[in-house]
């Protein structure tokens, strides 16, 4: 099993204006496990295919994760930006599944 150090992408909406709602993205640092190392090309009628990894990782939450696990968006994992398409409680511990390319907004 793999060791994982990196960033979580958390998305919160906020009044950045009167009337105006924005996500605003943070990241926080997490130290776990990589307990499923995936990846598989989905043929697409695009000229490229697409890379999905289907990756879990096994984080030490805090409280902050705890409270907000519902607004994780992305991991920062191998030089990219990943989709959290799950997250499961097991306290201590958090298990995020990730999925394809994150293309949303970072901090």
């Amino acid at each position: 099993m793999a060791r994982f150090h990196g960033m979580v992408g958390f998305a919160q909406s906020e009044e950045t204006a009167p009337g105006v709602w924005n996500d605003v993205v943070r990241e926080r640092e997490y130290f776990g496990d990589v307990i499923r190392n995936t990846r598989r090309y989905e043929t697409t009628p695009n000229l490229n295919d697409n890379l999905d990894i289907n990756n879990q990782f096994s984080i030490v939450g805090d409280a902050f994760a705890y409270q907000n696990f519902g607004t994780m968006r992305f991991i920062r994992w191998m030089n990219g930006l990943w989709k959290i398409t799950n997250v499961e409680i097991q306290r201590p511990r958090l298990l995020l599944t990730v999925g394809g390319v994150y293309n949303g907004p970072t901090n």
